[in-house]
């Protein structure tokens, strides 16, 4: 398929408000795509590999912007390119804003002859380009990219640069895909659903659902070193579980990094919750597993670091461990790490997704013959109560609440599994700076800045983004507008003036701020229309709340 044709059809799909008509017109796509079926699958979403596979272009903006400059001509720069970012708000409109094809350079005469770009070139080029390493490195993609762009005309521009950036944001999510093979290829969508689950691979999924249909899909199952995504849980309490299910599967809440770990009977792999291989990262984590670990096997876990008497330390303790990428052996002497295992996807042989919990956690100790998290199953609120102490005593966060009959569910996050924490305090803070949004939310203020009171300043302690709907954004956006000082790109200054109230999960230490302290999981509450800045929280209140921790 011809590259300008997929960015018609994606002009069509972003223009297209009714989530309906969105599918219908993948389906048409998709219908249409031929031997680039796959590509267009995960271009669609702004990925250029499979959801499972870690490979990143590797590109920041800055990069992506000279690309464009040059292409552009002699007379444009990445700065203006930048400029013109902040003015229009989205780096499609940006690309697609400048006339490409006149200028000479190696880069002009990659990536094909001079005929239109096709989607499988563009696919090509960039999975060449993620391969470029060492030195020179960045010089050779830039090459790429100029090349790629000075082929392009306005629309291909347009979602090539959002590719790029893998800032697609058309209107197509997960959901939508899924539904459009169904009717693309004529199967059933749960068929479709049950393969993604499984394969974690929308390209893969989309032409075996053509060539194979049901029969194919449902042939699909798990496969040792491709991860899949994690079941996620939600905010609970004790009585909406027991209310839900009776009786709850009960285990501690680590404070840790959620890992999954697969062995095929002689590698181990390691994948944080994004999917990102971190095995090199943890290697007695690989040890531990092979030491461990008695069949091939699919783990859904925790990475928990500990001090020298086994007691868990902070998470940002076991960032360091996650981040580093050098010297992994002083790091290892630094800060030492445990596994904590909680589930089991496939054991010796058999995928366990549709297996119950409690059978799950059976095949999981007997796999594993060390590292395995307890799992009580009751209806007693007070012996929930009495694993929630033990929890908080071993200086863990606090406890898990999961329907026993429940299925694993890969990046579901469903009202089958609750957190259930200790209560925290909210605070009032000040808004004193944002970030305006981007694609559809370009308008918007969309990342704001927070501040404490300290004596007659504001310091920042962090930014808040989650719980805010578009609607508030709006809101929020017309609240703060007369309030803006300065703005430079999309970072914007604001007279401290507007109050939000905001909930976390706890106070940590931080170099970052001035205030030397930033919330972990901030979220938006509410605007306190009843205060003034002189009346919101103070950096002392803030210190007294971490004692409190």
């Amino acid at each position: 398929m011809e590259f300008a044709a997929f960015a018609d059809h994606a002009g069509e799909i972003e223009a297209e408000p009714a989530d309906l008509e969105i599918v219908a017109l993948v389906t048409e796509l998709f219908e249409r795509a031929d031997d680039d079926l796959a590509t267009i699958a995960r271009f669609l979403q702004g990925r250029v590999f499979p959801a499972h596979d870690s490979t990143t272009l590797d590109i920041g903006p800055r990069l992506c912007y000279e690309a464009i400059a040059r292409a552009a001509g002699k007379n444009v720069s990445a700065d203006d390119v930048e400029d013109r970012l902040a003015e229009v708000g989205e780096i499609g409109e940006v690309a697609a804003s400048y006339e490409f094809g006149g200028q000479q350079g190696l880069g002009a005469f990659t990536g094909g002859g001079a005929d239109g770009l096709t989607v499988s070139e563009v696919d090509e080029e960039l999975r060449t380009l993620a391969a470029v390493e060492g030195s020179g490195s960045q010089d050779t993609k830039l090459d790429i990219l100029f090349g790629l762009f000075n082929r392009a005309d306005p629309d291909e521009a347009r979602y090539l640069a959002r590719l790029v950036l893998s800032e697609m944001r058309i209107g197509v999510g997960e959901g939508t895909v899924r539904d459009a093979i169904g009717d693309a290829f004529d199967v059933p969508v749960a068929s479709v659903e049950r393969a993604l689950q499984v394969s974690n691979d929308y390209g893969l999924v989309a032409e075996v659902a053509r060539d194979e249909g049901e029969d194919g899909l449902d042939s699909l199952y798990l496969e040792t070193g491709r991860p899949v995504q994690a079941m996620l849980a939600q905010a609970g309490t004790v009585t909406d579980a027991l209310e839900a299910w009776d009786e709850a599967a009960v285990s501690w809440k680590f404070d840790g990094a959620r890992i999954q770990v697969h062995y095929d009977g002689d590698d181990v792999s390691l994948f944080s919750r994004n999917m990102e291989d971190v095995t090199d990262a943890l290697p007695e984590v690989v040890e531990f597993v092979e030491a461990n670990l008695t069949a091939p096997a699919i783990l859904d876990g925790e990475v928990v670091a500990v001090d020298d008497e086994g007691d868990p330390l902070p998470f940002q303790e076991i960032l360091r461990r996650f981040r580093r990428k050098h010297d992994v052996a002083k790091a290892r002497e630094e800060v030492a790490v445990e596994l904590e295992a909680f589930d089991c996807l496939h054991a010796d042989g058999d995928d366990l997704l549709d297996v119950a919990l409690p059978a799950r956690h059976e095949r999981l100790v007997e796999v594993l013959d060390d590292g395995v998290a307890g799992l009580w199953i009751t209806d007693d609120p007070d012996e929930i109560a009495e694993v929630e102490s033990q929890a908080l005593d071993a200086g863990h966060e606090g406890i898990m609440l999961k329907n026993p009959e429940s299925t694993y569910s890969p990046g579901r996050r469903g009202q089958n599994w609750l957190k259930r924490k200790p209560d925290v305090e909210t605070l009032d803070l000040v808004v004193t700076g944002a970030e305006w949004g981007e694609g559809r939310r370009a308008e918007f203020l969309g990342t704001f800045m927070l501040s404490v009171r300290a004596g007659e300043e504001f310091e920042p302690i962090g930014k808040v983004a989650t719980g805010i709907t578009d609607e508030e954004l709006a809101e929020l956006t017309d609240l703060l507008e007369p309030h803006v000082l300065t703005e430079d790109g999309k970072d914007v200054e604001i007279d401290p003036a507007v109050v939000f109230e905001v909930g976390y999960e706890e106070i940590q230490a931080s170099p970052t701020y001035e205030s030397g302290w930033a919330l972990r999981f901030p979220r938006f509450l509410g605007v306190r229309d009843d205060k003034n800045p002189e009346d919101a929280d103070t950096k002392a209140r803030v210190e007294r709340l971490v004692e409190d921790q």
